[in-house]
């Protein structure tokens, strides 16, 4: 079972694995210089209106940038990147266009029941070709009846046999939804075998394997989707991933964590990358007499708390990145789950509030931010819909409540009260707030067995990761002050600006958990359910804890515009 993310009492220096700061900067200008070069905005936008897949500079980030080596390990010819780097990296080319960066996600993916599951002898071959060669990959895993419910799986690999010995599968089912589907050059396909679902690799070509028509889609139309038809797809046993038939789940699940962190990464960037085009057009854009940056009510509804959010959402991932670059907690699911709800789901806000920030400019296909809010919208629906994502969540950290008999949120409140004695700017005693209500409405959820509703459960889901992310926050804002950021993590905001974000987010997190959770239990239970539970929330200081809101806003916007 996933367990939360430890809150020290104070702020620990640690240093991911994977590349080195320099070699990631280094990596990270590249891809900046390739794009500035390759990747001008009209080619962008006329790319998106034609819905183009443009597979020649997709294949060039691959066989010419190498941007693929950043996952394959260096015995095979990689640069051996780790969570964080490829959090960076994601971050960097979801900035630039979401399409093409989920046409290289896609190989990420497709790469990844190799790297799980396969035996020694199928990494040396597949991973070497992938290094070598600049290979595209497809991961089909998803189909139209099952959507995200892999156990729903229809697509059955039958085994052909000669003299007893099982030579090879005939694979039979469809595909939906599949990224690079029309042009990979190797697909990883999930099927149904006699010992349970299991993973196998089929090069392009094979007779059988026929993509379908793109899909004509909202938004990232830089990128490939189609379905995929398997109709006796023969591949030989040695393309069984594993070699042995029924780990296909176990495999999937096993890298949750890790791909979710990349869709997380790619809502980040989306979401950055709106603030910044509607940060700019701010400073230029004059009504009422002055500049849009310098009115309040512009600032303070369409700039800083989505800045906040997705600051905080950072905190949460590149913690996430490091736990998972230590390489000694398993593959953090539900952690992941957190990182990619948060950071899709204020992505997606985000670029609403650009298009808001822009007026009727905002809302042409002149202007990127109308495309970055199409192409952003789907980080909240693959590699898990947020729903799933809520209710992965909450289902988890309910199990822990229940395990700890309602201690596990009450014990990291007081490691943030801890860190608010130490660090007292930094928003953790409001943030202590936020989780001690979380373990208060838990607790009444329990008492009244309010879980059986299944609404109640997954807003469960969404105040825990609102919860987890203010004190990942105001550890992060610790450690900025402390000068023990990770020497790879994004350091753009200044330390004194990040406690102030922090406290902003922190005090909006303890105001909804409290407010929301109160009306949940009252709404499930009855009023009788709620007896004594304004008090147990601690209403009365989430409330006072509001003072200096504004006052902190006056300070990021300051920041956020140089001034």
């Amino acid at each position: 079972m996933a367990t939360a993310p430890d809150l020290p009492t104070a702020p620990v220096h640690v240093t991911p694995e994977g590349l080195d700061a320099e070699t990631l900067k280094l990596t990270v200008e590249a891809v900046r210089e390739f794009s500035e070069a390759a990747l001008p905005e009209k080619l962008l936008l006329e790319w998106d209106h034609n819905e183009t897949f443009p597979e020649d500079v997709v294949r060039e980030m691959c066989d010419g940038l190498g941007i693929q080596l950043l996952f394959i390990p260096e015995q095979y010819g990689g640069m051996g990147g780790g969570a964080f780097d490829v959090y960076r990296i994601c971050e960097t080319m979801a900035r630039i266009d979401l399409g093409i960066a989920t046409g290289v996600l896609a190989t990420f993916l497709g790469s990844d029941p190799i790297v799980v599951g396969a035996t020694d002898e199928q990494k040396e071959i597949w991973m070497t070709r992938l290094a070598e060669e600049g290979l595209l990959m497809a991961y089909g895993a998803t189909e139209p009846e099952a959507g995200s419910d892999l156990g729903a799986l229809r697509t059955t690999a039958k085994p052909v046999e000669e003299d007893g010995e099982i030579k090879g599968y005939l694979i039979n089912g469809s595909k939906q939804w599949i990224s690079n589907g029309g042009y990979a050059d190797l697909y990883t396909i999930l099927a149904l075998t006699p010992g349970g679902p299991t993973w196998f690799v089929a090069e392009k070509g094979t007779e059988g394997l026929n993509p379908g028509r793109p899909e004509d889609k909202h938004g990232i139309r830089a990128s490939n989707t189609a379905a995929i038809s398997l109709n006796d797809v023969y591949v030989p046993a040695d393309q069984l991933i594993g070699g042995v038939e029924g780990q296909g789940l176990a495999q999937a699940q096993a890298v949750f964590g890790y791909t979710r962190l990349m869709v997380a990464a790619f809502g980040l960037g989306s979401g950055v990358e709106a603030m910044h085009r509607a940060i700019e057009y701010s400073k230029e854009r004059v009504q009422g007499g002055g500049p849009l940056c310098e009115k309040q009510g512009y600032t303070h509804k369409l700039i800083v708390p989505h800045v906040a959010r997705l600051e905080s959402a950072r905190a949460y991932l590149e913690a996430t990145a490091l736990r998972i670059d230590s390489g000694t907690e398993g593959s953090l699911n539900t952690e992941g789950a957190i990182a990619k709800y948060l950071a899709t789901e204020y992505g997606n806000a985000a670029a609403e509030a650009a298009i808001q920030a822009l007026g009727g400019y905002g809302y042409t296909r002149e202007y990127m931010v109308e495309k970055i809010k199409r192409d952003v919208r789907i980080t909240c629906i693959y590699e898990g819909t947020s729903e799933i994502m809520e209710m992965t969540i909450g289902r988890d950290r309910w199990q822990e409540h229940i395990k700890t008999r309602g201690t596990h949120y009450h014990d990291q409140a007081v490691a943030m009260e801890t860190l608010q004695a130490s660090t007292p700017d930094v928003g953790a005693g409001a943030a202590a707030l936020g989780l001690h209500a979380l373990a208060e409405v838990m607790e009444r959820c329990r008492l009244g067995r309010l879980t059986r509703n299944q609404h109640l459960l997954f807003r469960l889901g969404e105040m825990t990761a609102l919860a987890e992310c203010a004190a990942a926050m105001a550890q992060r804002a610790a450690a900025a002050k402390a000068g023990q950021l990770p020497d790879k993590s994004d350091d753009f905001y200044k330390p004194d600006v990040l406690a102030a974000m922090s406290r902003v987010y922190a005090r909006e997190v303890a105001l909804k958990i409290a407010q929301q959770g109160l009306s949940l239990v009252i709404g499930a239970g009855g009023a009788e359910s709620a007896a004594g539970l304004p008090e147990a929330l601690r209403m009365d200081a989430v409330y006072q804890a509001q003072v200096g809101m504004i006052p902190d806003m006056d300070q990021v916007a300051d920041a956020i515009y140089g001034r």
